[in-house]
């Protein structure tokens, strides 16, 4: 394994891929399934956590078991299919992977098997050496032990490595493993929640790859 911090992990939803906006609507066609809450982007981004269930138990106010978030995590990603093809990446997200000189992945908590295909039509494939996303049937849980299998397939251990994501939760995730993590402000998550979380804080995906890389 290496020891420089030469590898880069991304984070897909809000981070790389702007879908905020999507995420909201498709989180509202869940919440409107079992009552008339909805949320903002604001709120969602003050609010928003994992496992997401909590979040939602929080939102509705009530305790939200397994059976009943299985149900709500169905809606959610049927809406969210349906407006997928209208999402765009980041302004910068090109010009940022390409900024990083050394190799660079992607782990996402969305579903592999519909991720890869995503990814690809993007034209962004050949970008990473490796690209994971959930392999299980039920998703909203932490990523801390998906960031080490991660890791793990590609051959670099954490102090090799820096995360870019949008969330506490992927800093957590970082933490676990060892590495570093860089939060960016344009995804899922309050900037003043991300700059309380004690991690660097970027504005842009590129400025956030600079610094990843004084963290090298």
């Amino acid at each position: 394994m290496t020891s420089a911090r030469d590898h880069l992990v991304w984070d897909w939803n809000g981070t790389l891929l702007n879908d905020l906006s999507l995420v909201v609507t498709s989180t509202n066609a869940a919440f409107a399934s079992v009552g008339s809450v909805t949320v903002s982007a604001q709120e969602h981004r003050v609010r928003f956590r994992r496992p997401v269930s909590d979040y939602y138990a929080e939102v509705l106010g009530r305790a939200v078991d397994a059976e009943e978030f299985g149900r709500l995590d169905k809606i959610f990603h049927d809406a969210y299919r349906i407006g997928l093809t209208n999402c765009e990446l980041a302004d910068d997200a090109v010009t940022a992977m390409r900024a990083w000189t050394g190799t660079q992945s992607l782990l996402s908590m969305w579903f592999h098997d519909e991720l890869v295909p995503t990814v690809a039509g993007y034209g962004l494939t050949e970008q990473f050496v490796r690209v994971d996303g959930l392999r299980a049937s039920l998703g909203g849980g932490p990523k801390a032990e998906h960031l080490a299998e991660h890791l793990a397939a590609i051959g670099v251990d954490g102090a090799s490595t820096v995360l870019i994501g949008d969330s506490i939760d992927d800093a957590d995730a970082a933490t676990a493993a060892g590495a570093r993590c860089v939060l960016y402000t344009g995804g899922f998550t309050d900037p003043d929640r991300l700059r309380a979380a004690g991690h660097p804080v970027a504005d842009t995906l590129t400025e956030a790859v600079r610094l990843a890389a004084t963290l090298r």
